[in-house]
């Protein structure tokens, strides 16, 4: 990020912790091409003794900003937030590839949910087996989910590890 990169302004840094708590909670940060990164000071700083101007990324990207200046979570911040998700979906084996196609998760492919779970709270969705497969929005709360149709949309897709594999060249 030598050159282009640039500490985020006040508005970046709220909407940038105000998205990220809703995964972690209360518990990073260069912007380069409309991404931000986190990144350490320790590479910062050896990152600038590298010449040139357009380098292509330093660190882990959290998320972009849309044209509308909306905030997208990247889903190679995954592995920060996922260790320590106040709020998770755990989804049974046969949904996981419809969610890492990019599906929304039905109430048939429910595993569990985290307990107090309010609607359109930000999860971090996991297979059965505790690994990380992305993002989401619960579309139902915890309790909304027990009393609701097997083909209801419990939890709305926003980011899956299938992403690395489908959009890799727009990943950086």
């Amino acid at each position: 990020m030598h050159g282009n990169g640039r500490p985020l302004t006040g508005g970046e840094s709220r909407v940038t912790f105000e998205k990220m708590a809703k995964y972690v909670g209360e518990n990073l940060q260069r912007l380069h091409n409309d991404r931000v990164y986190y990144v350490s000071e320790k590479m910062l700083k050896l990152a600038a003794n590298i010449s040139g101007d357009k380098p292509v990324s330093l660190g882990t990207c959290f998320r972009k900003f849309t044209k509308s200046h909306r905030f997208r979570l990247h889903i190679t911040a995954l592995d920060y937030p996922a260790p320590c998700a106040k709020y998770g979906v755990w989804i049974k084996p046969g949904a996981e590839q419809s969610f890492l196609y990019g599906n929304h998760v039905l109430k048939s492919g429910l595993g569990r949910i985290t307990e107090n779970t309010c609607q359109y709270q930000g999860v971090v969705v996991y297979s059965m087996a505790d690994v990380p497969l992305g993002f989401g929005v619960a579309a139902k709360s915890t309790q909304g989910c027990g009393k609701v149709d097997p083909v209801v949309i419990v939890v709305f897709h926003q980011a899956d590890i299938g992403e690395c594999v489908r959009h890799e060249e727009t990943l950086t």
